[in-house]
C-alpha cells in the first residue's frame, strides 16, 4: 500500500478498486519469513527430491515385467521386481512422514513467528487506531489471513517444488522411452496457461473479497457476542433484528465461497479437458506407431501411458499452483497491510529513560483535533469508508497550514490564530486550542467544565496516548517526545471512569500493573483501595474469576481494584477520572477515600466530579471549547463570578452539605 496513506487508507480501504497483481517483491518478502528454517527447509526439499524420484520407478518396473519377467518366464526377475514394488511406497511412506513433520514445522513455525509479529505490532498503534478499527476486524487478519498464509508456506509452495521435480523427471524419461510421442504430448502443453491466465486475476479478487467479507462478519459477531454487545441486545430485545444481519453477512460469504467454488469447477473443468486432449494425441500416435512396425514394445506402452499421467497431473497442478499461490498471498498481502501502518505514537531516536521523576507537568500552548474537520464524538462514529486527509504520520493535520503538494502542510506553528478558516477545522472542531497550564510536583490539579469541554483529551495527552496537534506537553521539562514510552508508563499512572478487567483472576489483574509483586504488597494495596476485606470474603479469595471484562464484579468493586492495581504501580504522576455518579452511596464513599489515599504525595491531574475534591485541588483548571477559560482555587474562582461560579451553582452546590460540620 502506498507509503502515505498510512492507517487511514487502510481503513477506508476499497475492496473494489484496483489490485495489482502478486509481485515477486510480495514473495520475496514472504519468503524471508524461511530464513530462520534454512537447514529444516533443506532438509525437507531433499526428502522431497527423494520421494519424488521414487515415485518415478514403478512404471519402469512395470514395463520390466511386461517385456522380460513374464516373456521370459524368469521367476527371480519377477520376484525382485515385484518385492520393488512393495519396497518403493513402503519407503516413500516412511520418507513421506519425515517430510510432511518438517514441512508442518517449517509452516507452522513461519506463522507462528508472523502471528507474533502482527500482535506486537498492533500494539504499538496508537489508541486512535483502536477507535476506529473494529476488533473482529483485527481478529481476522490474525487468525483467518494468517492461516490462508500458512495454506501458501506449507501447501502450495511444497507443492509446487513437488510437481516440478515430478514434472522434469517424467518428462526425461520419456523422452529416453519414446521421443516421438513426447514431442507429441508437449504439444499441448501451452494450451495449459488458458485456464490460469484467463481465470486466475478473477479468483484472486473473489478470495480477497471472501476475506473482507469474513472480516466483517468476525466484527459483528464480536461486536454483539461480548458481554456488553449481548446485554444491549437483551434489553433492547433486537435478537431478532441482529439474527437479520448476521444471516444478511453470512449470505453474502456464502455466495463468495460458491463463486469461488464455481470458478475452481470450470478451472478443473478446463484443465482435465486439455490432459484428455494430450492423452488422446498420445494414445493415436503410439497406436499409429504399433501400426507401421516401429518396435514400440507393449511394456513401453504401458509405462509411457503411467508417465504421460505424471507429466500431465503435475502440469494441471502447477497450473493450478499459480492460482493458488496467487490466491494464498492475498493472505500475506493483507497481513503486509497491516504491518505496514506506521505508529502514530513512537519514540524518537535517542529518546531519554528518566528512573525519577519529580512530577512536574506543563501543557505549553498545546492544541489538539482527533481529526480535520470533525469533533472527538464524530471521530469515533466516523466508521472505515470516511475519507479525509491526513499527514503520513496519521496524526491530522497540524495548524497553522498550507496548501502544498495537493496536501495541507505545516506553515506557521505559533498562533491557530494566523490561520484562515478555510484550511482549518471551524472552532467547535478543536478539542484543545491554546492550553497552557502548569502543575507543580506533588500537586492537586482538577479539571472541570462543560461536557465536551476537553477534560478527557487533557488526560489522554499527559500519558502520551496521543500527541498534541501543536504545542508542547512536558514532565520535569522533558518533552513527552523525548521520553522514553517505558518511562511515561513507569511514572504515570491512570484510572479511567470505564474500568477494565481482563477474564482471569483477581491477583493476575493486579499483578498486572507489576508482575513482581508479593502477597504483601498486593494486599496493602488493596487495603489502600478498600478493596481487600471485600476479596478475602470470596470463597476463593484473590484467586476469584472476575469474568468477561470484570462482569461478575458490581461496579464500584471493579473501580477499586482498578485503583488498587494502580496503587500497586506506584507512579509519581496520577491521572484520574474520578466520576462516582452510577455508584451507590457506599461505594462512592469507598473510592473517595482510596482515592484520597492514592493521591497523597504525588502529583495528580484529575477530572473532578465531586465537590470535596475540587475544594482539595490546589489549582482548578476551568475548560470550555477546548480553551482555558478561568484557573485558581475555589474562593479565587468563585469570588470571579466566571463560568466556574456557574458551573458551582448548577453541578456542585448539591455536595456542599458533605463538606460543612
Amino acid at each position: 500500500m502506498p507509503n502515505g496513506g498510512g492507517w487511514r487508507s487502510f481503513l477506508r480501504y476499497d475492496e473494489k478498486q484496483d489490485r495489482p497483481e502478486i509481485s515477486w517483491a510480495l514473495i520475496r518478502r514472504a519468503l524471508a519469513y524461511g530464513r530462520p528454517y534454512i537447514g529444516r527447509i533443506a532438509a525437507m526439499l531433499g526428502l522431497i527430491m527423494v520421494v519424488t524420484l521414487l515415485g518415478l520407478v514403478p512404471p519402469l518396473l512395470v514395463r520390466n515385467l511386461i517385456d522380460q519377467a513374464l516373456p521370459e518366464r524368469d521367476l527371480q526377475r519377477l520376484t525382485w521386481l515385484a518385492l520393488g514394488m512393495l519396497a518403493v511406497p513402503l519407503v516413500n511412506g516412511l520418507l513421506g512422514v519425515a517430510q510432511r513433520y518438517l514441512g508442518s514445522s517449517v509452516g507452522e513455525g513461519i506463522i507462528c513467528d508472523l502471528r507474533t509479529e502482527l500482535f506486537g505490532h498492533l500494539h504499538r498503534m496508537a489508541l486512535r487506531f483502536f477507535t476506529h478499527i473494529k476488533t473482529g476486524e483485527l481478529l481476522s487478519r490474525l487468525n483467518n489471513d494468517v492461516i490462508g498464509a500458512q495454506r501458501a508456506v506449507s501447501g502450495t509452495i511444497v507443492d509446487v517444488f513437488t510437481n516440478s521435480v515430478t514434472l522434469v523427471s517424467a518428462l526425461v524419461i520419456m523422452l529416453r522411452l519414446e521421443w516421438r510421442l513426447t514431442l507429441l504430448a508437449i504439444a499441448v502443453l501451452p494450451l495449459f496457461l488458458v485456464p490460469a491466465r484467463f481465470l486466475g486475476k478473477k479468483l484472486r479478487a473473489v478470495v480477497r473479497e471472501q476475506m473482507t467479507l469474513n472480516a466483517e462478519m468476525n466484527a459483528m459477531m464480536d461486536e454483539t457476542l461480548n458481554v456488553s454487545g449481548a446485554l444491549l441486545v437483551k434489553l433492547f430485545g433486537r435478537a431478532a433484528l441482529e439474527l437479520d444481519r448476521f444471516r444478511g453477512r453470512a449470505d453474502r460469504v456464502r455466495r463468495a465461497g460458491v463463486r469461488q467454488a464455481y470458478m475452481m469447477r470450470w478451472f478443473f473443468l478446463t484443465v482435465s479437458l486439455i490432459s484428455a486432449v494430450g492423452t488422446v494425441v498420445v494414445f493415436w500416435g503410439g497406436g499409429w506407431l504399433v501400426l507401421r512396425g516401429s518396435g514400440f514394445t507393449i511394456g513401453t506402452i504401458v509405462a509411457f501411458t503411467a508417465y504421460l499421467g505424471m507429466l500431465y497431473g503435475p502440469l494441471s497442478a502447477l497450473t493450478n499452483a499459480r492460482m493458488d499461490l496467487a490466491t494464498s498471498l492475498v493472505s500475506f498481502e493483507r497481513v503486509f497491510e497491516v504491518l505496514d501502518l506506521p505508529p502514530e505514537i513512537e519514540e524518537r531516536p535517542g529518546a531519554r529513560t528518566l528512573e525519577s521523576v519529580g512530577g512536574e507537568v506543563r501543557f505549553s500552548d498545546v492544541s489538539f483535533s482527533y481529526r480535520p474537520g470533525e469533533n472527538a464524538a464524530e471521530a469515533a462514529a466516523s466508521g472505515l469508508s470516511e475519507v479525509i486527509r491526513f499527514d503520513p504520520r496519521g496524526r491530522g493535520i497540524p495548524p497553522p497550514l498550507s496548501q502544498e503538494g495537493g496536501k495541507l502542510q505545516v506553515a506557521d506553528p505559533e498562533s491557530l490564530e494566523k490561520v484562515p478558516a478555510a484550511q482549518t477545522p471551524s472552532p467547535e472542531r478543536w478539542a484543545l486550542r491554546n492550553l497552557s497550564f502548569e502543575i507543580k510536583p506533588g500537586e492537586l490539579a482538577a479539571l472541570v467544565g462543560p461536557s465536551g469541554a476537553g477534560k478527557t483529551t487533557v488526560t489522554y495527552l499527559l500519558p502520551r496516548l496521543y500527541d498534541p496537534t501543536s504545542g508542547a506537553v512536558s514532565i520535569d521539562g522533558h518533552d513527552l517526545r523525548d521520553l522514553t514510552l517505558s518511562t511515561l508508563a513507569k511514572h504515570i499512572g491512570m484510572v479511567t471512569q470505564e474500568t477494565f478487567l481482563f477474564n482471569d483472576t483477581i491477583r493476575a489483574n493486579l499483578l498486572y500493573a507489576r508482575p513482581d509483586a508479593g502477597p504483601d504488597a498486593i494486599e496493602a494495596a488493596c487495603r489502600a483501595a478498600n478493596i481487600h476485606d471485600f476479596i478475602a470474603g470470596l470463597p476463593e479469595g484473590y484467586d476469584t474469576i472476575v469474568g468477561n471484562r470484570g462482569y461478575r464484579l458490581s461496579g464500584g468493586e471493579k473501580q477499586r481494584i482498578a485503583i488498587a492495581r494502580v496503587i500497586l504501580k506506584d507512579p509519581r504522576i496520577l491521572v484520574l477520572d474520578e466520576a462516582t455518579s452510577s455508584l451507590d452511596s457506599q461505594s462512592e464513599a469507598l473510592i473517595q477515600q482510596a482515592l484520597e489515599r492514592i493521591m497523597r504525595g504525588r502529583t495528580s491531574l484529575v477530572i473532578a466530579h465531586r465537590l470535596s475534591t475540587i475544594l482539595a485541588a490546589d489549582v482548578i483548571l476551568v475548560l470550555e471549547a477546548g480553551r482555558l477559560v478561568e484557573q485558581g482555587t475555589h474562593a479565587e474562582l468563585l469570588a470571579r463570578g466566571g463560568l466556574y461560579a456557574s458551573l458551582y451553582e448548577t453541578q456542585f452546590r448539591q455536595g456542599r452539605d458533605e463538606t460543612q460540620p
